[in-house]
């Protein structure tokens, strides 16, 4: 349903707007579906949080982790279902287990942070920005920049995560930058179906070459 109201508001603009060819047509009509298709799910994530009585930790984890997910990218759910799915588990789920865990010792939490920092290192020099094929990122100097950014929020959030003294903010931390440092991962791309952006534009100038 949100996919056929979508197409008819993009139909709309363009009959509107006659000079929007296909390919345009296709970009406005996938803004449409983010903008539309975030509203169902920001009420669905409020109303788990609520009931699982974790409301200020899931809003404390999306907007903690919003800078590195916003600069390493990461893979898209192509389903609105799927899509509300794994966003309540990426930050209510987050949250969730954030205020239930505890690590045995401050030694074990250190080398565990100092574990995801090197790992996020490598996979963010590797797979970021992780991009997907309806918004690639093909400016090398974009890619750089956000790159760049990725490297600096991964280690803040780290080094707030060693260092806050509320257990549940540093779990948050913990947790959720593990999760979008995996999301950028080909692995993760291949079990959710999507490609990277920029290699499917590279693909397709060399075809056309």
């Amino acid at each position: 349903m949100i996919d056929k109201f979508c197409e008819y508001l993009t139909n709309k603009i363009r009959k509107k707007m006659p000079e929007i060819n296909d390919e345009k047509a296709e970009i406005i009509m996938y803004g449409i579906q983010l903008i539309i298709g975030e509203i169902p799910k920001f009420f669905v994530l409020i109303a788990v949080a609520l009931v699982l009585k974790v409301w200020w930790q899931t809003l404390l984890a999306f907007f903690l982790l919003l800078p590195y997910k916003i600069t390493s990218g990461g893979f898209h759910l192509k389903t609105h279902l799927g899509c509300i799915l794994g966003t309540n588990i990426i930050y209510c789920g987050n949250a969730y287990i954030s205020t239930i865990f505890n690590f045995p010792n401050q030694v074990i939490k250190y080398i565990t942070i100092a574990i995801i920092w090197a790992i996020g290192i490598i996979l963010v020099s590797i797979y970021a920005p992780a991009d997907t094929e309806n918004v690639p990122i093909i400016s090398k100097k974009e890619r750089r920049t956000k790159r760049l950014l990725s490297y600096m929020f991964l280690s803040i959030n780290m080094i707030i995560a060693m260092f806050v003294p509320n257990r549940i903010i540093s779990n948050i931390l913990i947790f959720g930058t593990t999760i979008q440092t995996f999301s950028i991962t080909r692995i993760a791309y291949i079990i959710t179906k999507n490609k990277y952006g920029h290699e499917e534009y590279i693909k397709e100038q060399q075809l056309s070459a």
